[in-house]
């Protein structure tokens, strides 16, 4: 029974190998439509922030607030005031955002950032596709950390996500909205309403990460649970608080487990006006 059972799998392996021969498809197409809801945390894992600083520790980048990286072709603070000037193109009714994986992911990394690509997609009008033969395109590689541009530059621009550690769901959104233009929420030019930063506890040359922009909020309010915010101990001293959410300092902050619904939203208004899914 169970020899008969075993040439029975092998055959329907076979099966489907011959069916898809000659047709070539994309690995994204590969992947399950199936695409939950991010990341499962639990209690004791480390918020977002503390694995992409972990992770990013030693890189021979220069980062801006410990994951961006700076473009050579233009000024990084344009995507703070006029985000519209590091829009990918659209394109009639979806904006195309070609990419290239790196063959030293393996199938389960490949299918998990494929997986947190069409999860934006869902909610708008964004559409990540295979690279043909595009100038601009996202280059997603496992170098050293966590990192990416911010918005679109025109040509080849590197989101790193090293494996270990920076391929979970929450973390690969987070860079992929970093290379769609948008920045930490806890930059934001009204932050000092909703979030005290708590400069004794920050080392002096980390200071510069807390820097209040004059950003661009698309009509949007503050959101202590965007997946770009930062979480309570980022570049605090020994662990310790260098913000805390005001009034309530109990709010989580930090999360890494999925885009949040203003976080969509955001994307509809930069990207997809009149976009109806």
């Amino acid at each position: 029974m169970r020899l008969f059972l075993e040439l029975l799998l092998l055959l329907l392996l076979l099966g489907l190998c011959n069916a898809d021969h000659g047709n070539r498809r994309s690995f994204s197409d590969l992947v399950s439509p199936d695409l939950g809801s991010g990341e499962e945390v639990s209690d004791d894992t480390e918020d977002m922030t503390t694995t992409i600083l972990r992770m990013n520790n030693g890189s021979s980048d220069f980062l801006l607030e410990g994951d961006l990286v700076i473009p050579k072709t233009r000024s990084a603070k344009k995507c703070l005031t006029r985000p519209e000037k590091c829009l990918w193109p659209r394109q009639g009714i979806n904006v195309a955002i070609p990419y290239v994986l790196s063959d030293r992911y393996d199938y389960s990394e490949k299918s998990e950032i494929v997986r947190a690509m069409k999860d934006l997609e869902s909610e708008t009008c964004l559409r990540f596709v295979p690279r043909r033969s595009q100038r601009a395109y996202l280059s997603i590689e496992p170098k050293h950390g966590c990192s990416s541009i911010v918005g679109y530059v025109g040509g080849k621009q590197t989101v790193s996500l090293q494996k270990p550690g920076c391929v979970t769901f929450g973390i690969i959104q987070h860079e992929l909205m970093h290379a769609l233009g948008f920045y930490h929420e806890h930059n934001r030019s009204d932050r000092d309403r909703y979030i005290r930063i708590n400069w004794d506890n920050i080392k002096g040359y980390y200071r510069n990460n807390f820097e209040r922009q004059d950003t661009n909020n698309l009509g949007t309010s503050y959101d202590y649970s965007s997946v770009m915010h930062y979480g309570k101990t980022a570049f605090g001293k020994a662990g310790s608080e260098s913000m805390t959410p005001i009034p309530n300092p109990n709010v989580p902050i930090g999360q890494r487990m999925r885009a949040s619904t203003l976080d969509f939203l955001r994307i509809n208004k930069l990207y997809c006006r009149g976009y109806r899914g």
